[in-house]
C-alpha cells in the first residue's frame, strides 16, 4: 500500500536555491503549504561547500557597471549564454546581496564598513562578495535562519525523491522514500521546484560532496523534461591533491600565484593581461598544457599536477581571508599554505549543464520550475565565471519560488480536477523494488560506479577527443548492461546501498548525455575543448543541445542562443 500524503507547493533540494525559492514562495502567498524534499538534513547540501564569493555589482561609484558583469559573463561563456538571463542575473543580484545583509549574512567588511569584494578570474572589476572563505556556508545559514520565521515551510529531511508525477502536460506530484522508515510516499502537489544541485560525481576527481549525484536531473530527465548543455563541464584548476577538494579562486584573487617545475608563473604564456585571473576554462586547460610538455610536477600518487604558491600573501592574511583553506591543506594534505606550495590540478567543479528552462526558470512541464545548478537557463554558456554560481542559485531561487507559489495559489482558487494518475506510482514503486531493491546480479554496484567515474575523469576530461569520448560511451555503455542492479542489504531504515543503487542508475543515464552531447560538438568553446577540433565553430555549432529521453538512447536537437547585444569575436585575455 503506497502511502499518500498532500501539499500545495513542493521543493525538491535544500541547497541555497531551494531555500531562497522557500523564502520567496511563503512571503508570496502565506497560507500555502510548502514542502523542502531533501535526501540530506537541510545544513548538509553541498551549498555549504562554496568558498570563494558572491557576484554582484556593488560600487558603481567607484567604477563598476552592470554593463561590465553582463559582458564580462557573456564573454566567459564563450558567447553561449542567452544574453537576456545573463542580463537579469547582474541586474537582481545587488538586490539580492542586501537582503542577505539585512537577513544577517556577515559578509566580509572594508575598514570603512562597506561590504568587501575580490577579484576573481575573468572579471575587469572586483566583484565576488565574500565571507572570509566559507560564503556557502554562511549564505546557507542565513537562509535556513530566515526560512525558520515561516510556519507554513516544512522539511521532508532524509527523503529520497524518485519520479515526477504528470499527465502529460501538468504537474501533480512526486514519489519519494522516507528512507528513516524505508516507506514508500505518493506526494500531491500543485506545484514543484527542482533545486537538487549538479552531478559532478560523475567524475571521481570532483569538488563535490558524495551526495551530488543526478537523481534530480533524471527524475527530469525521466518525466519528459530535456537535459540542455551537458557537455559543458567545469574543471576548476586548483583541486588539492590528492583529494580534489575545492581551493578556492579566492586564493589567486588574494594575490596567489600557480607555478611550475621551472618556478615560472606560467599563465603569462597564455593570458598575460589576466594571469591567474583569467577564466577558469582557460586556466585549467594552461595547466594541462604546461604538464602535457613536461613542465609539471609529480605527486606522490604518481598523478601529475602544478603548484599554487600562497606564501607570499603572509600568515596573517590568510588565516582572515582564507582560513577555511588553510585548514583544509593542512587537514588533507599536510601542508600549511603559508610555509610550503600546494599541489593543484583541474577538478570537476560544476555543471553548465542541467534541466533546460526559460529565462524564469519554467520548464517543459507546467506547474515545474527548476533552480541553480540543476537548471540550465543558459545564463553560464559553455563556461561559468566563478561567483556567479550563488548569485544564480539565490537569483533563481527567488524568481521561481514566486512563480511556482503564484501558480500552486492559482491552481487551488480554479479548483480544476484532475485525476490521480495512480498507474504511474504502481510504475514507478516497481521500477525502484522490483528492478532495483529486488533485483540480482553478480557484480558490485560500488566498483561499477567506481569503473564508471575513472572512466569519464579519463574520457571526457579538460581536453577530449572524438576517439576518446567514443571509447568512453562504449565503456558506459558496457557497464551499464552488466548484472550492477541489486540490492544486499534488505534493511528498510536509511538503506544506504538501496539508494546508492538508484543513484548509480541515475549516474548512467546523464553520463551518456554528457558524452554523446561531447562527441557531437565538433569544435572547441568554453569547458569543451576537443584537441582534434581546436577552434570555436559559430556557424557549425553556436546553439544549445538538447537532450530527450528514449529507453534506446537519447533523443538529440539543437536549441537557439539569445543573442541581444554582443555578437560573437574571438576570445582573448
Amino acid at each position: 500500500m503506497v502511502e499518500t500524503i498532500e501539499y500545495d507547493m513542493l521543493i525538491c533540494g535544500s541547497g541555497l536555491a531551494g531555500l531562497r525559492a522557500a523564502i520567496s514562495a511563503a512571503k508570496t502567498a502565506p497560507n500555502l503549504k510548502i514542502a523542502i524534499v531533501s535526501k540530506l538534513q537541510v545544513m548538509r547540501s553541498h551549498s555549504v561547500s562554496a568558498e570563494g564569493g558572491t557576484a554582484a555589482v556593488l560600487f558603481e561609484d567607484e567604477g563598476d557597471t552592470i554593463e561590465s558583469h553582463v559582458y564580462d559573463t557573456v564573454k566567459g561563456s564563450d558567447f553561449l549564454a542567452d544574453q537576456d538571463v545573463a542580463e537579469r542575473l547582474c541586474v537582481e543580484m545587488p538586490r539580492e546581496v542586501r537582503q542577505l545583509d539585512h537577513w544577517g549574512m556577515p559578509w566580509s567588511r572594508r575598514k570603512d564598513g562597506r561590504i568587501d569584494q575580490r577579484n576573481f578570474g575573468g572579471y575587469s572589476f572586483p566583484r565576488a562578495t565574500y565571507a572570509s572563505d566559507k560564503v556557502g556556508f554562511f549564505e546557507m545559514q542565513t537562509l535556513y535562519d530566515t526560512c525558520q520565521k515561516f510556519d507554513n515551510i516544512e522539511y521532508l529531511n532524509e527523503w529520497f525523491a524518485t519520479s515526477i508525477i504528470h499527465d502529460g502536460r501538468k504537474f501533480m506530484g512526486i514519489t519519494a522514500i522516507e528512507l528513516g522508515t524505508g516507506t514508500f510516499y505518493s506526494i500531491r502537489a500543485r506545484s514543484l521546484v527542482i533545486a537538487t544541485g549538479g552531478a559532478g560525481r560523475l567524475y571521481s576527481f570532483s569538488t563535490y560532496a558524495l551526495s551530488s549525484t543526478p537523481d534530480g536531473l533524471d527524475m527530469g530527465l525521466r518525466a519528459g523534461m530535456a537535459l540542455k548543455d551537458m557537455e559543458f563541464v567545469q574543471f576548476h584548476p586548483t583541486g588539492i591533491m590528492p583529494s580534489g577538494i575545492l581551493i578556492t579562486e579566492g586564493a589567486r584573487g588574494e594575490g596567489g600565484y600557480l607555478l611550475n617545475n621551472k618556478g615560472e608563473r606560467f599563465m603569462k604564456r597564455y593570458a598575460a593581461s589576466k594571469m591567474e585571473l583569467a577564466p577558469r576554462d582557460i586556466v585549467s586547460r594552461s595547466i594541462m598544457t604546461e604538464i602535457d610538455k613536461g613542465r609539471g610536477f609529480k605527486h606522490e600518487t604518481g598523478v601529475d599536477c602544478m603548484k599554487l604558491d600562497l606564501r607570499h600573501i603572509g600568515d596573517e592574511k590568510i588565516k582572515e581571508k582564507l582560513g577555511g583553506i588553510r585548514e583544509i591543506s593542512i587537514k588533507f594534505s599536510g601542508v600549511d599554505p603559508a610555509k610550503d606550495l600546494l599541489d593543484v590540478r583541474p577538478v570537476c567543479h560544476y555543471m553548465m549543464g542541467g534541466l533546460h528552462t526559460n529565462i524564469d526558470g519554467a520548464t517543459e512541464i507546467q506547474g515545474v520550475w527548476a533552480a541553480g545548478e540543476a537548471a540550465c537557463n543558459s545564463v553560464h554558456g559553455s563556461n561559468r565565471l566563478g561567483a556567479n554560481s550563488t548569485s544564480e542559485c539565490i537569483v533563481w531561487g527567488k524568481i521561481t519560488g514566486e512563480q511556482a507559489a503564484l501558480y500552486a495559489q492559482n491552481q487551488i482558487e480554479s479548483a480544476v480536477y484532475t485525476p490521480w494518475p495512480h498507474h504511474l506510482v504502481v510504475a514507478e514503486e516497481k521500477r525502484i523494488y522490483d528492478r532495483i531493491f529486488r533485483g540480482s546480479g553478480t557484480v558490485n554496484p560500488y566498483e561499477t560506479r567506481q569503473k564508471l567515474t575513472d572512466t569519464m575523469n579519463e574520457k571526457a576530461y579538460v581536453y577530449r577527443t572524438g576517439t576518446g569520448l567514443a571509447e568512453g560511451l562504449r565503456e558506459v555503455r558496457r557497464l551499464r548492461s552488466e548484472y550492477w542492479k541489486h540490492v544486499d542489504d534488505r534493511a528498510a531504515e536509511y538503506n544506504t546501498n538501496f539508494t546508492n543503487v538508484m543513484e548509480l542508475d541515475s549516474m548512467f543515464r546523464v553520463a551518456e548525455i554528457v558524452l554523446i552531447g561531447a562527441i557531437n560538438r565538433k569544435e572547441s568553446r568554453g569547458a569543451h575543448a576537443r584537441t582534434d577540433y581546436p577552434k570555436r565553430d559559430d556557424e557549425g555549432f553556436l546553439h544549445h543541445t538538447l537532450a530527450y529521453y528514449d529507453p534506446r538512447e537519447p533523443i538529440m536537437k539543437k536549441y537557439p542562443v539569445t543573442i541581444t547585444k554582443y555578437k560573437p569575436v574571438e576570445r582573448r585575455y
